[in-house]
């Protein structure tokens, strides 16, 4: 992979500068990577050359807050101010139809997107979070001890990670959310003490991209990163009615924590999840986590440009 092919650059979008990775001239078409947490656009490096090679052009901004975009300071982030980002993005980029790529959190401006402005998508590819309603029993309250829940408290996660340098925080969340378990802490415990101080990177993690990411995250810090997802899971408006109509694809890790859900693997291969996505493809990557397109890049990036070449040509 030659990250030699990726440039970088920052626009004014919405009053906010974000840094914009891209790659690629786009011949074939234009696909959008929005990453989750704690990501950001280096965690679509290998995908962003595999969509360049294939002849498309790729697109990953650091989220607002994120990475090397800036921290919104008079308000607070809301999904609606991604999703407002991410159609301006296209505005100023002249870009009319997308494929959309969202991982984590980021699969719900994906979705969201998709609902809202459906004559701008051409397809959606989902990692680790299939579209779900609220109403579904998988979005039910989270057990106190859940991370979710305990980062959704203000302050919490402030005074959690306040305890280690970013790079130790960083680190600490990415053996964690590599496990198939629920990180769930005990009564006097904190999210950041489940993690065994000796304990290695996953195998597919170096040490160089332990630092990309400690460099980013060093100068945006947190405070957005807790923002959306954590504390604004609740606070969004509902489309009534809702279905994604275009073309999907989603990718889960077999050993994904994220399945232990309660109901969402059952969702999932049960083919319920279709009764909102009718046109849904899954793909569960064996022996896969929560990080798939970093820790087998190669099946993923097989899988992400198969579904943009079927896509791109049945839109031609």
């Amino acid at each position: 992979m030659d990250l030699k092919k990726i440039s970088h650059s920052h626009l004014n979008i919405r009053g906010l500068n974000l840094h914009i990775a891209q790659a690629g001239d786009g011949e074939l078409g234009t696909v959008v990577f929005l990453h989750g947490f704690p990501e950001i656009w280096y965690s679509w490096r290998h995908q962003m050359v595999a969509a360049a090679d294939a002849g498309f052009r790729a697109i990953a901004p650091d989220l607002p807050g994120y990475g090397l975009s800036e921290v919104p300071s008079d308000s607070e982030l809301s999904w609606e101010d991604l999703t407002a980002t991410l159609l301006a993005l296209l505005d100023m980029l002249g870009v009319p139809k997308i494929f959309l790529v969202g991982k984590d959190f980021g699969a719900k401006p994906v979705f969201d997107f998709a609902l809202l402005h459906p004559g701008r998508v051409l397809g959606v590819v989902t990692l680790g979070v299939p579209f779900l309603p609220r109403a579904n029993p998988t979005a039910a309250q989270p057990p106190e001890g859940f991370y979710i829940a305990r980062w959704r408290e203000p302050g919490r996660a402030e005074a959690d990670f306040g305890r280690f340098d970013t790079k130790t925080v960083i680190r600490n969340i990415y053996i964690l959310f590599s496990g198939s378990e629920l990180p769930m802490a005990e009564e006097g415990q904190e999210i950041m003490d489940l993690v065994d101080p000796s304990a290695p990177l996953p195998p597919w993690f170096t040490q160089e991209d332990l630092q990309e990411y400690t460099d980013l995250y060093a100068k945006s810090g947190f405070k957005s990163a807790l923002q959306v997802p954590y504390r604004s899971l609740h606070k969004y408006t509902e489309i009534a009615d809702p279905k994604i109509e275009v073309p999907a694809l989603l990718i889960m890790g077999e050993k994904d924590y994220i399945l232990r859900f309660s109901g969402l693997e059952d969702y999932v291969r049960s083919g319920t999840v279709k009764d909102f996505v009718p046109d849904l493809d899954v793909a569960f990557v064996p022996e896969g986590t929560h990080f798939p397109q970093e820790q087998f890049p190669g099946l993923v990036n097989q899988l992400l440009v198969e579904f943009l070449g079927k896509h791109v040509s049945a839109s031609s």
